[in-house]
């Protein structure tokens, strides 16, 4: 990436923005602007319409974000004064000629209704500094809330708030999502909430590194519909109000809103949530290698024909499931259950959202010839 462009994430306003966005401390000017009429129309281009009115998506979305304002507690943060006096050798042996009394943090975010009992899709980034929570829906209700569960290594999280019959999101499928088509971002930017934009899917499976680690899944949903600091954990939509992906990060040079965001993927959500609902955290499959995504350089460092897919690099973990299913360096893995597979964030999404346990059918090439190896997934502690 351009070293102009700095990737953020589009976090809690007037708190803490983790991975580097500025802290924003006063809300926008609003400026009132005279009505002038709106009008709607569709124009077909082959087989679909293509709707210029997102009223209907905006109603069906709008009641199912909420504004999620995250607090660390005055015992939290006098801990975490502790937690870095111990981690802190000087501070620790020569003490501080200074005490002073911590200052909580705080920040708001965005989240997305789960299900009608109350549970809530939102960013760790959002949650991870926090343990007190208030929750704002679209009809102005107040809840507390508690944290179910976060993953680091995606950005999920999921808290739940005690109530019945509440307008849970309509989930769609992020497989079927096509770059080029309309979707509608909501969320609650610099605390302005149930806010909507619109804009268009820029590209699919996009890795821009901001998720540290080797073990950070990235395959975001890329567009250009504006999101902010704030619209964190918010809503990716389609045309039809159908979520598609939680709003996560976006590219900037300045902290705010340059012309691209990115979503996590509703298929992996989706599936994350479901474990951190169930067990608290997320169980994640590994298949134990190392890989890279296919280019010339690629190939001709492994002195291979250049085949579009991800090439094995190494199969370092002789007890994984690759190993155990009989994968080898210099494979190059182009299906996952007969899904094409391009990049190494496609294959580390299609790995991310299966379960542990599950066989996936992993199509390789492996010396010109091409055949299926069915994997049995397991985690990385797994024997």
């Amino acid at each position: 990436m351009n070293k102009f462009w700095s990737t953020v994430l589009a976090g809690a306003t007037g708190g803490v923005i983790a991975f580097g966005a500025a802290k924003l401390t006063e809300k926008p000017q609003i400026v009132s602007n005279p009505e002038t009429p709106t009008y709607a129309r569709q124009v077909n281009y082959g087989s679909a319409p293509v709707p210029f009115d997102f009223t209907r998506a905006a109603e069906r979305s709008m009641d199912a974000v909420v504004h999620i304002k995250a607090s660390e507690s005055k015992q939290a943060a006098i801990q975490r004064q502790r937690d870095q006096r111990y981690s802190d050798p000087f501070q620790f042996f020569f003490g501080q000629r200074f005490q002073y009394e911590p200052q909580p943090r705080s920040g708001t975010g965005s989240g997305v209704i789960y299900t009608d009992d109350g549970y809530i899709l939102t960013n760790n980034h959002v949650v991870d500094f926090a343990d007190e929570f208030e929750v704002t829906l679209h009809d102005n209700r107040e809840f507390k809330a508690r944290l179910v569960g976060r993953d680091e290594s995606t950005d999920m999280a999921v808290i739940k708030i005690d109530a019945k019959d509440l307008p849970a999101i309509q989930i769609g499928n992020s497989d079927d999502v096509k770059v080029g088509e309309w979707v509608l971002a909501v969320g609650n930017p610099f605390d302005l909430t149930s806010t909507v934009t619109a804009g268009i899917v820029s590209a699919k499976a996009r890795d821009i590194d901001i998720i540290k680690g080797a073990s950070g899944i990235e395959s975001f949903i890329q567009t250009d519909a504006a999101v902010n600091p704030g619209n964190s954990g918010g809503a990716l939509v389609d045309v039809e109000g159908r979520l598609i992906g939680i709003n996560s990060a976006i590219a900037t040079p300045t902290g705010v809103f340059a012309g691209y965001s990115f979503a996590i993927p509703v298929n992996l959500v989706k599936r994350i949530a479901d474990d951190l609902i169930k067990y608290g955290s997320y169980k994640r499959p590994y298949l134990g290698v190392n890989i890279a995504t296919m280019d010339s350089y690629v190939a001709r460092e492994l002195n291979l024909d250049y085949t579009q897919g991800v090439a094995v690099v190494e199969v370092p973990d002789n007890q994984g499931s690759a190993a155990q299913a009989g994968i080898q360096p210099k494979d190059i893995i182009t299906k996952v259950n007969g899904k094409n597979v391009t990049s190494t964030a496609e294959l580390m999404e299609m790995i991310g959202r299966s379960k542990v346990g599950e066989t996936v059918n992993v199509s390789i090439i492996r010396d010109g010839k091409t055949q299926v190896v069915p994997v049995r997934l397991k985690t990385r502690s797994d024997g």
